[in-house]
């Protein structure tokens, strides 16, 4: 039998106005005095932060705003937030805004009081210790990187997705607000969902996962699923906007105490070499990914495509899988994903650099089934001719 582990210490607030009582919730923890607040210009400029931190400052704590996060974080703007944590003299980090600003505020919260630069950390170069208190507060349904023990930052002068990782780095607080997500746009909630269901898909069937995290990743997959169409569409649905925030939560769970795989390992490449946002890569290659890894776990793939109600118990199971890639591909057909060949400066020539970066992920082992260089160019290859293989001994036709 297979031994595991599941550890997650981070406190998880969730409901409609939970972030205006930030201030109880830190008091309660014993925070610092000071905080830094991070985020990125969008979310200010949509009028998120400015009340969080006017709750802080009335309740007495000092408070310093860095908002230099870019999409797909550099180790620069890390950097910079974490000379601007020293100088204040911060005691904790609160992260507003989506995965790139949590992944930030957490390598600002390790940087800052130690030293050193992000890849000193990722290549175990430095101990991952004397971390400041990070707490988060998700504007998007999609990473859930509130309650996760990573951080994603791209590495400037070689373009690397780097995976800084420890379990000192959950976050000590989660806040979810379905309110503060109201105003994502379309093109956003469609990325981050398929983020979120990216999550959920590949912490439940990677190597590296248990039945705890299979059981967060079959509810995760289940509610994403059914909300992410309805959010998409009327943003301002309470209880769409609530199922999206708690399926992300739910696939943060799943695969932060185990692993992600293939799909993310060549979306990370993807957002390193040309900026692309993660969600839109994760969901160009997941129908891919899914069929070759399904070549090998029939089963398994079956009963995702239940979980996500593409199929029905009464399905084979050559037919449930036909079925979940099927369904996948209208779902995000239906979120206006785009195409891997109309994104913004992909080119073939590029393709070997991208399955060089792919095979450098430590994820690429976790993938529940051996891939390597070869199945890492067909995949690609697939996806930009956007042909996916069809299994010759299905009854289902077609998957366009």
């Amino acid at each position: 039998m297979k031994s595991y582990s599941y550890f997650c210490a981070t406190q998880i607030e969730m409901g409609i106005g939970k972030s205006k009582k930030i201030s109880e919730m830190l008091e309660y923890l014993r925070v610092g005095p000071s905080i830094l607040v991070v985020s990125d210009p969008g979310v200010v400029r949509a009028g998120l932060v400015s009340p969080i931190i006017h709750t802080l400052e009335t309740s007495g704590y000092r408070v310093v705003l860095f908002d230099s996060v870019e999409q797909n974080p550099r180790d620069t703007n890390c950097l910079e937030g974490a000379q601007l944590f020293r100088d204040f003299g911060a005691d904790a980090v609160v992260a507003i805004g989506g995965g790139s600003t949590m992944d930030t505020g957490k390598a600002i919260a390790l940087c800052g009081p130690n030293g050193g630069i992000p890849s000193d950390y990722a290549d175990g170069q430095r101990l991952y210790e004397n971390i400041a208190p990070v707490i988060c507060i998700p504007t998007t349904a999609g990473t859930g990187s509130e309650v996760t023990r990573s951080s994603v930052i791209t590495e400037s002068s070689t373009h690397r997705k780097m995976t800084l990782k420890h379990i000192s780095l959950r976050p000590v607080l989660a806040v979810l607000d379905p309110e503060l997500t109201f105003s994502v746009p379309p093109s956003v909630t469609a990325a981050t969902g398929v983020d979120a269901l990216v999550h959920a898909i590949e912490g439940y069937t990677c190597k590296e996962t248990n039945p705890i995290s299979q059981a967060f990743g079959a509810k995760a997959m289940k509610t994403i699923v059914s909300a992410l169409p309805i959010a998409f569409r009327d943003g301002q649905n309470e209880e769409a906007r609530h199922d999206m925030l708690e399926g992300s939560l739910l696939a943060g769970l799943c695969f932060g105490s185990t692993d992600v795989a293939a799909v993310h390992c060549l979306a990370e490449a993807l957002g390193g070499l040309y900026d692309t946002p993660h969600g839109v890569a994760n969901a160009v290659f997941l129908p891919y990914v899914l069929r070759f890894n399904s070549m090998e776990n029939k089963g398994l793939h079956a009963t995702l495509g239940r979980y996500m109600n593409f199929a029905s118990d009464s399905d084979s199971d050559e037919i449930a899988v036909e079925k979940l890639i099927q369904g996948i591909v209208k779902l995000t057909e239906s979120l206006n994903i785009p195409k891997l060949k109309d994104l913004e400066g992909v080119k073939k020539e590029d393709f070997p650099r991208v399955v060089e970066l792919a095979m450098q992920n430590n994820s690429t082992s976790s993938n529940v089934r051996s891939i390597n260089e070869t199945d890492y160019m067909h995949i690609l290859e697939q996806a930009y001719s956007d042909r996916i293989e069809i299994n010759l001994n299905s009854s289902v036709e077609s998957l366009r």
